[in-house]
Formats: structure tokens, C-alpha cells, sequence
């Protein structure tokens, strides 16, 4: 995957950020930091997700997410405080349009309903019953914009949106983003919906995904 902003090319395979013909320096979970930002823009991203996606399972305290910040504005050099904007006590957004070089990660995401399923984009998909989402699912128990899942290479990022009957994971309510892997289920409301990626190339896809109510 790569991606194009304010005069930069990001490569996510390569790892590398580079100005022209010149390579900027960025250690590993700076690099990461980036190119959420970039996945993401020009919404603000959290930051709860940001610990989600960079310390799946960890705990590591706020300076150490401003010190990267830090480092990615050195990188990006003059500018980079308008470019990468903090959203006081939210979290941090770039403010630039990007021009991505592919549609989707390696390999094919899918979001299973039933025995129905729903490709997903990289970057933000939208679960709800609104027309204009990335996930139309017309189920009672399902807001119009209920959730949203954000595709990355490797995983999914799960965020609950105000939701009126709520979004679960592993039996908990979805209060903070949470990272999903391959083969997780979830629950918007009472309704089930399962994860997958695969490099394989899948069935024929259904227009618009099925329900399966619980109980």
C-alpha cells in the first residue's frame, strides 16, 4: 500500500516516508503512527485507538505517544504542527488530502452476516441501517450509524458510534476502540457478525450482507 500527502509518498511495504527523492527517518511505531494518521485522515483518531492499534494488549502512558508525535512532526519537518493536528485531549488528525495507491490491504477483508458477507474497504467502513454506509444491514436492533471498522494490512480496529443498543466484543461493551483479528465475532446490538481476512480469493459476493438475530 502507499499513499501520496502535502508533497510526501508513504509506502507501507517498504516502510518508508520519503520527500522527493530523499528518505526520512522514522523508527518502527512513529512510522505506524503515520501512516494510521494517514489511513484515517482527515478524521481525528483517537487516542484510545492509537494505543489499540500501536500496544495491542499493552500499556504504555501519554508521553510516550507525544514523544512520537514529536518525532513524526521532526520528520515532516516546517509545517508539520498544521499538518498533523492535535485535537486537545481527543487526539490527532492529518489535515491534508491523500492520494492512496491501493483500494484495499493485502489479501480480502469481509465482514460475515449469516451466510451472507459484505466486502470491506482499507480504512473506515460504517456498520448501520443509513443507506450511505460502507455496511447496510437493515436489522431493529441495529442503529443507522451503529459501528465502524477500520481496515488495516493486517487487522481491524472496532469503535462503537453512540450506538442505542450498543456494541459488543468477547462478551464486554465496546467503549474504547479494540482490535480484531481474522475469525473474531461481535455483536451491534443483538446481532452477530464475524471478522474474516483471507489471501484466498472468496465466494461470489452478496449484494447486500444478511442478519442473524440472537436468541
Amino acid at each position: 500500500m502507499s499513499a501520496r500527502f502535502a508533497g510526501f509518498e508513504m509506502d507501507a511495504d517498504r516502510r518508508q516516508l520519503k520527500r522527493g527523492d530523499a528518505v526520512l527517518k522514522l523508527t518502527p511505531k512513529a512510522f505506524d503512527l503515520l501512516w494510521l494518521l494517514v489511513e484515517a485522515a482527515p478524521r481525528v483518531v483517537t487516542k484510545n485507538e492509537i494505543h489499540a492499534r500501536l500496544w495491542p494488549g499493552g500499556v504504555v502512558s501519554d508521553a510516550t505517544l507525544v514523544g512520537l508525535v514529536k518525532e513524526v512532526r521532526r520528520a515532516l519537518g516546517e509545517g508539520a504542527d498544521t499538518l498533523l493536528r492535535t485535537a486537545h485531549r481527543v487526539g490527532y488528525a492529518l489535515d491534508a488530502p491523500v492520494e492512496r495507491g491501493d483500494v484495499a490491504p493485502a489479501g480480502n477483508h469481509w465482514l460475515i452476516v449469516g451466510l451472507q458477507r459484505h466486502a470491506l474497504v482499507s480504512g473506515e467502513n460504517i456498520i448501520g441501517r443509513d443507506p450511505g454506509v460502507t455496511v447496510w444491514i437493515d436489522h431493529p436492533t441495529v442503529s443507522r450509524r451503529h459501528a465502524r471498522l477500520s481496515i488495516l494490512a493486517t487487522h481491524a480496529v472496532l469503535e462503537d458510534l453512540g450506538s442505542t443498543n450498543g456494541t459488543f466484543f468477547r462478551g464486554q461493551p465496546v467503549q474504547e476502540a479494540v482490535t480484531l483479528r481474522s475469525g473474531d465475532e461481535f455483536l451491534c446490538g443483538q446481532l452477530a457478525l464475524s471478522y474474516q481476512m483471507s489471501s484466498a480469493v472468496p465466494p461470489t459476493q452478496v449484494g447486500r450482507p444478511g442478519v442473524r438475530p440472537i436468541g
